[in-house]
């Protein structure tokens, strides 16, 4: 019976990585819980452009948006763990809204299986050019002086530029008053034309009107100063220790991935993340390629969560 057993775990493990190795063999589904044009997307296209020249098969991308990003994150959920179905997604669904959302219909710590982080982005904080604060001091003064009353502009409820300004408020003992927006595009719009006070941005959505000087930039929530932008000065170098925030774009599965297949598709989506062709012009939109292995997103995403959810808790904030 011992040797029948073994003989069948060797059969077993056989079959798996000849499935592997032969891995894809029909179309595989990159699905986005985003509508079409955004970062995440972006980032979804780039991969399934090139893996076919590493891994051979058809790649498609298939946006699926709707509540904050849970709804696609259920879709893959209830897939087939074959690798077939894939899961490119922002922060958001993995680490943000099962805190904000009731009711979400999957466990981002046990029904996913990551693969990898692709990308990561700093946001920044910048203030219209008509706004009388020229310095991060003259806007932490601001916020103290009028409690509550300093408008912050977020692509929505639980983004990650709402929870960079949450953190900022927490971090300096301030209260500003959250403006969330449908996207990124309109609260961009407002700060813009003024009709807000402040706004965290990702890097990638700014940097053009930074550099065209239609937005002042007073701050940039990365640990380091980023090399695109390297006169301005970190958060915590003026002061604001404790609200370092990374976007970030990663991707999953169903759980129950394979170890081969999951190893596979991350080293062919490091090659290609870090092609020099791919890879310069992600830096040069604001992206740090990451390009980590499945065992290091399954610990940050770990901790991202706990982050999130002890902030979210501590802040009372919700998707409403």
């Amino acid at each position: 019976m011992k040797k029948t057993l073994i003989g069948l775990a060797l059969a077993a493990a056989a079959t798996v990585s000849a499935f592997a190795a032969g891995y894809p063999e029909k179309t595989v589904t990159m699905v986005v819980p985003f509508p079409p044009g955004g970062s995440t997307d972006a980032i979804a296209r780039v991969l399934a452009q090139k893996l076919p020249e590493k891994l051979g098969g058809n790649w498609i991308v298939d946006n699926k948006p709707g509540a904050t990003g849970t709804i696609g994150a259920a879709f893959v959920k209830r897939a087939a763990p074959d690798g077939y179905t894939l899961f490119v997604s922002s922060l958001g669904p993995f680490v943000i809204a099962p805190h904000l959302i009731k009711g979400v219909q999957y466990d981002a710590l046990k029904d996913l299986d990551p693969i990898t982080i692709a990308v990561q982005a700093p946001n920044v904080l910048v203030v219209p050019n008509s706004s009388p604060d020229q310095t991060l001091a003259d806007l932490l003064a601001h916020l103290k002086k009028s409690p509550g009353k300093v408008s912050f502009a977020s692509s929505g409820n639980g983004s990650s530029d709402h929870l960079s300004a949450e953190l900022l408020w927490q971090q300096t003992g301030t209260e500003g008053l959250h403006v969330p927006y449908k996207g990124g595009g309109p609260a961009i719009t407002d700060v813009l034309g003024g009709q807000v006070d402040a706004a965290f941005v990702n890097i990638n959505s700014i940097i053009g009107h930074i550099k065209s000087g239609k937005v002042r930039a007073l701050a940039i929530s990365s640990e380091k100063r980023s090399p695109l932008l390297p006169q301005l000065p970190t958060l915590a170098e003026q002061g604001v220790k404790g609200a370092e925030v990374e976007s970030w774009q990663a991707v999953a599965g169903p759980k129950g991935l394979s170890p081969e297949i999951k190893n596979k598709l991350a080293t062919a989506m490091a090659a290609i993340l870090n092609d020099p062709s791919v890879k310069s012009k992600l830096v040069e939109q604001g992206f740090e390629i990451v390009a980590d292995t499945p065992e290091h997103f399954a610990k940050f995403q770990a901790a991202e969560y706990a982050r999130w959810k002890k902030l979210i808790e501590a802040r009372h904030i919700t998707a409403d």
